[in-house]
């Protein structure tokens, strides 16, 4: 466990009290984006993604703003998952869970065709992308619900439009997230005490983008963080739950 915010000058002061975020995915793009506003307006955060070295430069920058536990590892994990719900806990109990954690295709590493046909997706690879966009999330949903219950928090499942739009190419992408989305649904109605949102955030000038065509100009799409304030006013406004766009959501 690497715990980015008890040391060094950079250190931030933040009271125990303050309100804790657990965010999936959080080294780089959407993840790191909704994770840098969250502790400007004063969240702890528990972050994690599969690239150590990646979670480690995202947790010293989020260190001099609050106090940051960064703990790298998949969130296929049952160990692993274990850990974040229990670092959760340390620092006063979750009352945000933010599922960004994704995979495209299910395959390890660039290169390749990256969004196959549904006719020849290897089932190793369509596996593997349910699992990380699917089951994990609930997984971990499972896990942190007797943290969110006693804080009346919230659950921000990070969606696509694929799930909705029939995309050649994307069968296994959006059907996982068709799926997740499904799941939130199901989950806001079993728990009315808390907020489920699933949210499309759109095309962003992330590396996921970039892996999802290959040689295309992705210049032109927005950066990350100016979607982030978009999705974390869900949260300030507690909207009812249910499924939104965050171009709906900045009014555009």
């Amino acid at each position: 466990m690497t715990s980015a915010g008890t040391g060094g000058a950079r250190r931030a002061a933040v009271p125990r009290s303050a309100p804790v975020a657990l965010v999936t995915g959080a080294s780089r793009g959407l993840g790191l984006a909704l994770a840098r506003a969250l502790a400007t307006d004063g969240w702890q955060l528990v972050i994690t993604a599969r690239g150590a070295a990646e979670l480690a430069s995202a947790a010293a920058d989020l260190a001099a703003v609050t106090r940051v536990v960064a703990l790298p590892g998949s969130v296929v994990d049952d160990d692993h998952r274990a850990h974040l719900a229990g670092a959760a806990e340390e620092l006063g109990g979750a009352s945000l869970l933010v599922n960004n954690a994704g995979t495209l295709n299910g395959a390890p590493g660039p290169g390749g065709q990256p969004l196959p046909r549904l006719a020849d997706f290897p089932l190793p690879g369509l596996l593997e992308t349910f699992e990380v966009n699917t089951f994990a999330p609930i997984a971990l949903t499972q896990l942190v619900l007797p943290q969110l219950r006693a804080h009346a928090g919230a659950v921000l499942n990070v969606s696509s439009e694929a799930a909705v739009v029939p995309y050649r190419g994307w069968g296994g992408y959006g059907a996982s997230k068709a799926a997740l989305d499904l799941a939130g649904d199901v989950l806001a109605r079993e728990e009315p005490e808390l907020r489920v949102w699933s949210v499309d955030p759109g095309s962003m000038r992330t590396r996921m983008l970039q892996e999802a065509g290959p040689g295309e100009d992705v210049s032109g799409a927005p950066l990350p963080e100016r979607v982030a304030p978009a999705l974390l006013g869900l949260l300030r406004d507690r909207r009812p739950s249910g499924r939104y766009r965050a171009e709906d959501l900045a009014g555009r």
